[in-house]
């Protein structure tokens, strides 16, 4: 789906505003925002006519000798569809996609306030790891990786 398609901008921006407010800031992104320009990869998932979901790859700069490596941005499912599978699948998606662009690994980063999006992640077998990037020094940041 394009970055820009109407559905998966308002996806992003109903994302936004639930994480602004858990964390009651207007914008609590410690990294680098995704962009058009960065993202490799965005989906939305639809149940019928209406976008329900989504969810983005975008490359990480890896040093020669290290794993290709790509980063899930904007996982985000509507409230009243969450719990049926929606996340799952478009995480899986990502995935399939990320295996075809040749990375070996997925890194991501959700925040002390999502419980249970650091659940969902780990129960989709991602592991915590170590704050990386832009994300080191961030208190609020929990950071997972994945090998594919």
């Amino acid at each position: 789906m394009p970055w820009d398609d109407p559905d998966a901008a308002r996806l992003r921006a109903e994302q936004q505003s639930e994480v602004s407010a858990r964390y009651g800031v207007d914008d609590s992104e410690p990294g680098v925002k995704p962009t058009a320009a960065d993202m490799t990869t965005f989906l939305v998932a639809f149940d019928g006519d209406e976008a329900v979901g989504c969810g983005g790859l975008r490359a990480l700069e890896t040093t020669p000798g290290e794993a290709p490596t790509g980063e899930v941005k904007r996982m985000y499912v509507v409230p009243a569809r969450r719990g049926t599978g929606v996340a799952t699948a478009v995480l899986g998606r990502l995935e399939e996609e990320a295996r075809t662009l040749g990375w070996s690994r997925l890194l991501l980063e959700t925040g002390s306030e999502q419980p249970d999006a650091m659940r969902f992640y780990e129960r989709e077998g991602f592991a915590r790891i170590p704050n990386y990037g832009h994300y080191a020094d961030s208190p609020h940041s929990r950071c997972y990786a994945k090998a594919l």
